[in-house]
């Protein structure tokens, strides 16, 4: 399995000849311009909430990728809206695929659509594909509903917004991590913008304190899970 991360929250998870792509915002991200957003491959798109920098390229990635949209009703609804047809909208709970299962999971946080209309309610999603368990939380502040992932899944990752502001911090993130019992930490969602800046270092030593593992792949980088 692999995780190419492609800034903010965007991210294209490889598993069994499959391409998730997550959260398409590239092409406006000034920390992104060296992506040929061309050359993206994606079988699924997984949009968490109607926020611009989730979905700026959602109509033109997945036009140019065949993928089917996964996303929560209303958000699906105004992709429908852009001329998208592959379209399988979902509320909270799980759905089966060929692949596995996609489960959304709440997030809290808010969400509009960039004409302004109501994008539903955030989410974030667990994968179950190819032997592991993936969880993405989407924007989302700490909240006491992680702890049900730890009765439903033994995680593999946990793929969590860390930059603060509007999302939780380091530190929050640390403890959603003891919430859900996972040990493997993604970071998304930091240094995009000035409000989201953080000391990666630091956030790196304070997962390492608590033995646990905090990765930061650069922009464009792939690594192995």
């Amino acid at each position: 399995m692999k995780y190419t991360y492609y800034g903010q929250s965007c991210f294209l998870i490889e598993a069994d000849g499959r391409k998730f792509l997550f959260d398409p915002f590239i092409t406006h991200n000034p920390l992104a311009k060296h992506i040929d957003i061309t050359t993206i491959e994606a079988d699924y798109i997984l949009v968490s909430h109607g926020h611009d920098d989730h979905l700026a390229d959602l109509v033109t990635l997945a036009k140019q990728t065949g993928a089917q949209v996964i996303a929560m009703v209303e958000v699906a609804k105004w992709a429908s809206e852009q001329g998208l047809t592959k379209l399988i909208p979902m509320n909270f709970g799980p759905q089966k695929f060929d692949f596995g299962k996609v489960r959304m999971v709440p997030a809290s946080h808010s969400s509009s659509l960039p004409d302004g209309s109501y994008g539903g309610t955030p989410a974030g999603f667990v994968l179950e594909t190819a032997g592991k368990n993936i969880y993405f939380a989407g924007d989302t502040s700490l909240t006491i509903e992680m702890k049900v992932l730890a009765d439903l899944y033994q995680l593999d990752y946990a793929i969590l917004p860390i930059g603060g502001h509007f999302t939780m911090d380091p530190e929050d993130a640390l403890i959603a991590t003891k919430y859900f019992n996972c040990d493997k930490v993604i970071g998304v969602h930091y240094n995009t913008f000035p409000q989201i800046e953080i000391d990666t270092h630091a956030a790196k030593e304070l997962f390492a304190k608590a033995n646990k593992q905090l990765l930061l792949p650069a922009i464009g980088e792939t690594i192995e899970l």
